[in-house]
């Protein structure tokens, strides 16, 4: 319910819900000014009123959702919940409701037949006498899809018994955390992953976003920075300023990825190796180490995001080697690809950029890097974007992690 996800979020997230409403007041009260030609306001009495209202807003917030904490620690206002099922779902949900007491929801027990469950309050045949007795507010159903008939039956003794009851499916388990219920004409669905940058409008956004920081950072820092880490490059080592490989992009799709070469020219020749390249590879040259420790080696990038290739932040491209690996060891791997790929990205800032030697661990990495991608695609937001920008800037000068 939308009233238990203000009291559940942390103050500081429903700022801007708050800036967005002052900002709404104080656009009304210009209009207005403007319409009715009033001279009764001056400009420092628009800045007061916004100011008052933010505050006002924020204060009025926080009295409400500490007043509502305090009575449902006290047990005022808490609703006494029963749990129809045993299963690995139905434990979940208990868990779930006993780490945010906030919500204001008590399980009184479950119910079910031949369950060694120690919160067993009775079987299914004693529905009705149980909640009752109990005092039960709501149920919640997490019987196996089997048994679509007692969940019809339970349905009915709800309504009878004027009792709200909920449904959980016992294919909950392989839902992701961002699924969605949407009505299809009558039709209810079930999307199984959100992926924010279907919708076209958002598309734009991150898109014109990409072109303005693009601009922006060419203009302050590429214009010089690109020349002279490229001579550089070029004086230090035998071969070209840039690596150029083919990586895979959105919708699997190939495209020419452009870095600064950190490698000899002999290794960085073999562009369909998977060879991982570690932090003490000989073929890594000594600028190529700065560069890779400072992520530097990515900024050519900017030029496959101007062209449409790539996005500022989104998943690393892999090289079609690798991605070949890593398919073996993470096959929803090409749920990552329904973005593009990005200069950095979520999982990057993480620690978790590259590859290492021992295959064991590796896979452990891959695995990880992959769960990260794909929790970056589910929750994008423009701000989840920037935050992400800063993190990489911040790494970029403590030189925390090397490229790939």
């Amino acid at each position: 319910k939308q009233y238990d996800n203000f009291i559940r979020r942390i103050f500081f997230f429903q700022i801007l819900p708050i800036i967005k409403l002052v900002m709404i007041q104080v656009l009304i009260s210009v209009l207005f000014i403007f319409f009715t030609k009033e001279d009764l306001f001056t400009r420092n009495f628009i800045l007061y009123f916004a100011i008052g209202l933010f505050f006002s807003v924020a204060i009025k917030d926080k009295i409400i959702k500490t007043f509502i904490k305090k009575q449902r620690r006290k047990g005022i206002g808490v609703r006494n919940i029963v749990v129809v099922g045993t299963g690995e779902v139905a434990n979940n949900f208990r868990n779930f409701i006993g780490a945010n007491p906030v919500f204001g929801y008590k399980i009184v027990g479950f119910i079910d037949d031949n369950s060694t469950e120690q919160n067993l309050i009775g079987s299914i045949d004693d529905f009705e006498i149980i909640v009752k007795e109990k005092d039960i507010n709501d149920v919640v159903i997490a019987l196996p899809i089997s048994k679509a008939d007692l969940i019809e039956d339970i349905i009915k003794k709800c309504d009878v018994n004027a009792l709200n009851s909920y449904v959980i499916p016992d294919y909950f388990k392989f839902l992701s955390n961002k699924f969605s219920i949407s009505l299809f004409g009558d039709f209810p669905l079930i999307s199984i992953r959100s992926n924010p940058l279907d919708e076209m409008q958002w598309r734009i956004v991150k898109r014109t976003f990409d072109l303005i920081f693009s601009l922006l950072i060419s203009i302050l820092f590429l214009w010089w920075l690109i020349p002279l880490i490229g001579i550089i490059v070029k004086i230090t080592s035998k071969g070209p300023m840039f690596f150029i490989q083919d990586r895979i992009g959105k919708n699997n799709k190939t495209f020419r990825c452009v870095k600064f070469r950190t490698m000899t020219y002999e290794a960085s020749k073999q562009t369909n190796s998977d060879r991982p390249v570690t932090n003490e590879d000989a073929r890594i040259t000594k600028i190529g180490s700065f560069l890779r420790k400072t992520n530097l080696d990515e900024i050519p990038q900017f030029i496959n995001v101007v062209k449409g290739d790539m996005s500022i932040v989104g998943p690393r491209p892999h090289a079609i080697p690798f991605d070949k690996n890593y398919t073996q060891m993470v096959e929803e791997i090409k749920l990552r690809n329904r973005v593009k790929p990005g200069i950095t990205g979520w999982a990057q800032i993480h620690g978790l950029r590259g590859d290492v030697l021992d295959f064991e661990e590796n896979k452990i990495r891959t695995q990880k890097r992959i769960e990260h991608d794909i929790w970056y695609i589910e929750n994008w937001t423009l701000w989840l974007d920037i935050q992400i920008i800063f993190q990489t800037i911040w790494q970029i000068f403590s030189g925390k992690n090397k490229g790939n």
